[in-house]
């Protein structure tokens, strides 16, 4: 990944992760949303792991980092994404994408309680902007409410997944403080995150037979080797060489483009109120990453 030039590993980011949202809609359906998050994160922390390891980095660790392991992993890659899961079986997944434009005013706020990061006046106004252009984005998809009030069920899920990822995030922030390495964090958090909703599952009844679609297991493959270890790979790359501004901005292309398969592949329409609304949700995430991002739990609406 160090070889590789900026321009290609932003290209992949946004592409992959732009892309996700929609390859998620292929495991709604063929089983339960939670065994398809479960899979997904279990192969792709053992992908991590097993590749860290060839790398000759020590995968041991006391019972106390394993304790934050999990904890960021249940949080980060398990219960979030099963919220993320259900909201896009009642909304478009762009739309469900552009909802994460509000994240990085919520990892502010909780990275100002929990860690005392100051929040500057034009964080606070680019977040604002940010959940204004959101709500423009969801209003008209209430006017297509089907019977039993999906579209509310959408929000909440996609409402849901923003909290609970933001506090995984605020955890990952809090284990690279304290000095546990990011790739081990990241392997043993999808183990467990993969794990806890596999447990989650077979608590409440669930069936975990295997699907037998091919797209379901494509669209699985995809998920956890592209879309949680190549670009998560890319990402962090970027982070190291041109800090979390200039990288933040995948953030901001992805739930465009994520809008854009919507409109190709899902049948998804936007019409002008969306339109003003996704101007507003880019135009405050540019805000918010104009200077050195004041908060250390937002992370890019990644998928």
């Amino acid at each position: 990944m160090q070889r590789l030039p900026v321009s290609v590993l932003f290209t992949v980011c946004v592409l992959v992760w732009s892309t996700t949202w929609y390859a998620i809609t292929f495991q709604i359906g063929g089983s339960t949303p939670e065994l398809g998050v479960a899979l997904r994160f279990m192969l792709a922390g053992a992908c991590v792991l097993a590749w860290r390891a060839a790398r000759g980095d020590t995968l041991r660790f006391g019972r106390g980092a394993h304790l934050w392991f999990a904890l960021q992993g249940v949080f980060l890659y398990g219960v979030s994404y099963i919220c993320v899961y259900h909201a896009e079986r009642y909304l478009p997944s762009g739309v469900v994408a552009v909802g994460y434009s509000a994240s990085p005013l919520a990892g502010g706020i909780g990275a100002a309680w929990c860690f005392g990061t100051p929040l500057t006046r034009r964080f606070l106004l680019g977040g604002v902007l940010g959940l204004a252009g959101v709500a423009l984005i969801f209003w008209p998809e209430f006017g297509k409410a089907q019977v039993g009030g999906d579209t509310a069920l959408g929000v909440l899920f996609t409402a849901g997944s923003v909290f609970l990822s933001t506090v995984g995030s605020l955890l990952a922030s809090r284990n690279g403080e304290r000095g546990l390495s990011m790739w081990p964090s990241l392997g043993f958090g999808m183990l467990y995150g993969g794990g806890a909703v596999l447990l989650i599952a077979l608590a409440s009844g669930q069936s975990v037979s295997l699907p037998g679609t091919a797209s379901w297991w494509i669209a699985l493959l995809y998920l956890a080797l592209a879309g949680s270890v190549l670009s998560f790979a890319c990402y962090l790359t970027l982070l190291s060489r041109l800090g979390a501004g200039p990288a933040g901005t995948i953030g901001v292309m992805t739930p465009i483009l994520a809008l854009v398969v919507s409109t190709l592949f899902e049948g998804y329409r936007p019409d002008a109120l969306a339109g003003v609304g996704v101007l507003l949700a880019v135009a405050g995430n540019v805000l918010i990453l104009r200077k050195p991002a004041p908060l250390r739990g937002a992370s890019p609406a990644t998928e």
